[in-house]
């Protein structure tokens, strides 16, 4: 569901950070790595991404990506990159989140596995009902009309402007100015 998700928006960070949490269950770390960077990268070097405006009541912070990104380094045995992706969440976290990189930096320094962050269970995307009641179908364009010429046994079908120009053919006579 995940991957057909991010197909259909490759911009969705949370998509990718989400996928990036299902690959480190199913044990498939060098894809949950690949996910997470691709989720942080997808961040354009903000702090967050708030997804209230489609319909997820989730805030999708860059220091939580970076958190998870370093639990997919640590069960990959890559101690040293985990480390300095902590120290990278550290310059990305809101202030009172120090308690949580702190242990997560003692457990790397101690050779043990992070837990990686994720959507609360229970969220999902779910658009507002009033945002919903307002996509009824619209007929922007109207009801198709035919249009007849002025020109005598005219047949040409197509925009007026792309005609090809006869000369003396659309100059008015006398009598149908009367």
């Amino acid at each position: 569901a995940f991957d057909k998700t991010v197909a259909k928006d490759k911009s969705l960070a949370v998509g990718f950070f989400q996928r990036g949490f299902v690959h480190l269950q199913l044990e498939m770390y060098e894809e949950a790595l690949s996910d997470y960077k691709l989720a942080f990268s997808l961040l354009r070097k903000n702090p967050f991404i708030d997804y209230k405006q489609l319909g997820l009541r989730h805030i999708l912070y860059a220091w939580e990506v970076l958190y998870s990104t370093a639990a997919a380094q640590c069960r990959l045995q890559r101690w040293e990159e985990a480390r300095a992706t902590l120290d990278k969440a550290v310059v990305w976290r809101p202030e009172g989140r120090t308690a949580i990189l702190a242990l997560a930096l003692a457990r790397v320094q101690d050779r043990l596995f992070l837990e990686p962050m994720q959507v609360p269970p229970g969220e999902f995307f779910r658009p507002r009902k009033k945002e919903v009641e307002q996509l009824d179908s619209k007929d922007f364009l109207g009801k198709p009309k035919v249009i007849s010429s002025i020109i005598p046994n005219d047949e040409y079908i197509g925009f007026e402007p792309l005609r090809p120009q006869k000369q003396g053919f659309y100059e008015p006579r006398a009598d149908a100015l009367r």
